[in-house]
């Protein structure tokens, strides 16, 4: 009932932070960066709560394995849209360093998530069983982890130089994500107590989601000045 409770609140407090900001983007945001920061933030939230809720619901009801559709379905959406949303980040580093080169890094960075989702359409991931096998989960993300590979050293190489204030921490964020979901998807089945680091990731994600936000407050100072 504790874990229920906790974990209720918390997907709540997050679900709604990240659809209220993203939506908030999308409708008041004028610019073109702040439109594709939003469009990334709602995509964000929304693809979780297709894989928040129905936890939630497990935790209150009959358990995980009673759920294995329902969570399986979200799990894959998730999947999905955490990958479109590394590649909207990359047109947001584009979009806020002026980046107007660099087309093979941009050929390489839809190769990698259109691989990523080819991967994630695959049969042989068993979505919809409880116990889904290792090898494709470590498979489905090799493509996943070179995109936040780039995103980490692009985004310090340019924020670094540029001494950008919004994305400075990002490099860090982002690489603190990584760091918290791939012992989740390496060791979890093994060793549950293990997922309980998707809580420190999906801090990381809160993180990287107030970073954008700025772009909407740095808007809206010059917009009334």
């Amino acid at each position: 009932m504790a874990q229920a409770i906790a974990e209720t609140v918390f997907d709540i407090l997050y679900l709604g932070f990240a659809l209220i900001t993203g939506l908030t983007m999308l409708t008041k945001g004028k610019s073109r960066i702040v439109k594709m920061a939003g469009w990334m933030t709602a995509l964000l939230g929304a693809g979780d709560s297709f894989h928040l809720v129905p936890r939630s619901y497990a935790l209150w009801t009959t358990g995980m394995e009673a759920n294995a559709f329902a969570l399986g379905i979200g799990k894959f959406i998730t999947s999905v849209t955490m990958t479109v949303f590394y590649l909207i980040l990359y047109y947001i580093w584009r979009e806020r360093y002026k980046i107007r080169e660099r087309k093979t890094l941009t050929g390489v960075m839809w190769f990698l998530a259109c691989l990523r989702i080819g991967l994630c359409l695959l049969s042989q991931n068993e979505w919809l069983s409880y116990h889904q096998p290792l090898y494709y989960g470590i498979l489905r993300n090799i493509p996943f982890a070179i995109m936040g590979i780039i995103i980490i050293v692009i985004f310090a190489a340019e924020a670094g130089k540029k001494a950008d204030p919004v994305f400075r921490f990002m490099p860090l964020a982002a690489g603190l994500s990584f760091g918290f979901y791939l012992p989740v998807v390496l060791f979890s089945g093994a060793v549950p107590a293990v997922g309980m680091l998707m809580i420190p990731k999906t801090l990381a994600y809160v993180w990287m989601i107030w970073m954008a936000k700025r772009l909407y407050k740095e808007e809206t100072i010059i917009r009334h000045t």
